[in-house]
């Protein structure tokens, strides 16, 4: 007999024999316990080469003694945390930057004076110029 069968929406013809000789298993056979095989040991295999780990590129370019700091995805600027001027020092956070409904804080990656290049509510893009800190 054929039949189509539906797996995982994809649909399947199906052909079923009966079996004359078929006899169901008896309920020892199925409980009977059977012998673990012996444990085989893995072959060992060299431990792999660590391959050399390039540093993490810097968050900002440097010009002419100044850093840059950039916007790391696409988003809007939902809040300014510093204002024009300001002394910050490394890890202060300068921006919010709301990418794919989350908020995500922009931090001060060296110590100095910032100069906004971004207003609040602005579209940016990745490695856009968010501020730039002297």
């Amino acid at each position: 007999m054929k039949y189509i069968a539906t797996l995982n929406g994809k649909k399947y013809e199906v052909q079923i024999e009966k079996v004359a000789d078929y006899q169901p298993l008896s309920r020892e056979a199925a409980v009977a316990p059977v012998a673990a095989p012996a444990p085989v040991a893995a072959p060992v295999k060299p431990a792999p080469t660590p391959t050399p780990v390039k540093p993490a590129a810097p968050a900002a370019a440097p010009t002419g003694g100044a850093t840059q700091v950039v916007s790391p995805m696409p988003g809007s600027i939902f809040d300014i945390k510093v204002s024009e001027g300001q002394a910050v020092k490394t890890g202060d956070v300068l921006i919010v930057l709301e990418a794919m409904k989350m908020e995500n804080e922009i931090v001060a990656p060296v110590d100095g004076t910032v100069s906004l290049q971004v207003k609040k509510g602005e579209m940016v893009d990745s490695d856009s110029v968010l501020a730039i800190i002297k």
